[in-house]
């Protein structure tokens, strides 16, 4: 059973941090690619990083500066680390995983998400 468990999220004032912590059990883990999405209210969902099996990452240009993405494969453990929050940064984050297993199909794994409020 694939499992993905996100902690770290919370309150926080505008200009402050927060780290993101998603664990994955029942994978295979450093041979998936990792992601952070948000789903703001009334929005759709949209990827914010994303760390390859590679090591290599990419961000949406909003957080670009102010986010990074890490993964800890010993620890079956991905990272994403705030800083300089803005209240636009208020969303449900989501961890996902997913690796090609052919060149038309993958598997793909979703958390159960993590709120973060960005307020004074």
């Amino acid at each position: 059973q694939v499992m993905l468990v996100e902690s770290g999220g919370g309150l926080v004032q505008p200009g402050g941090s927060l780290r993101l912590s998603c664990e994955a059990s029942g994978i295979i883990f450093s041979i998936y690619h990792m992601g952070w999405y948000r789903q703001a209210p009334g929005k759709q969902r949209e990827l914010v990083a994303q760390i390859f099996s590679s090591g290599s990452t990419d961000y949406v240009d909003s957080v670009k500066g102010r986010f990074t993405i890490s993964r800890d494969n010993a620890k079956n453990t991905v990272y994403l680390q705030m800083n300089s929050l803005k209240p636009e940064d208020t969303a449900d984050y989501y961890c996902h995983a997913y690796r090609r297993t052919s060149l038309t199909s993958r598997d793909d794994y979703w958390g159960q998400g993590t709120q973060v409020t960005v307020s004074s």
